[in-house]
């Protein structure tokens, strides 16, 4: 049950940063609503499931970067999870389409961070 909590605070912070950033762009199969709240929440499955497995192998191996940085190199590295997470959705009928690395990524991956940390609150307020 956590983890379909999880896609769910995923698909909706990949919403906000689908419709505040313009480089980024969710394709879905067909049209309607059904068809794009399904795009959303498998997109937002392949997100958690790269956060989950790769992240921290590349966290760990770019810890010295990070250290020097004070950690801002994190956000680049939630930004390559997430054109990791367009790479892997372009083989699927579902994509997740960033346009530039810099803006887009960079920007979405910001944002997500936000809606994510601010929605967990609310997920965490509610379950105790």
């Amino acid at each position: 049950m956590s983890f379909l909590i999880r896609v769910i605070v995923n698909a909706l912070a990949l919403a906000a940063a689908v419709w505040i950033v313009p480089g980024l762009k969710i394709v879905a199969a067909n049209e309607g609503l059904m068809s794009t709240v399904i795009a959303y929440l498998v997109v937002a499955a392949i997100f958690g499931l790269v956060n989950a497995l790769v992240r921290p192998v590349v966290k760990l191996f770019s810890l010295p970067i990070t250290c020097l940085t004070l950690g801002l190199f994190t956000i680049v590295i939630n930004a390559v999870m997430l054109l990791l997470t367009s790479w892997l959705t372009s083989f699927t009928p579902i994509e997740l389409v960033i346009e530039k690395f810099w803006w887009d990524a960079i920007a979405g991956t910001i944002i997500i961070s936000i809606v994510s940390a601010v929605l967990g609150l609310f997920v965490k307020s509610g379950n105790e």
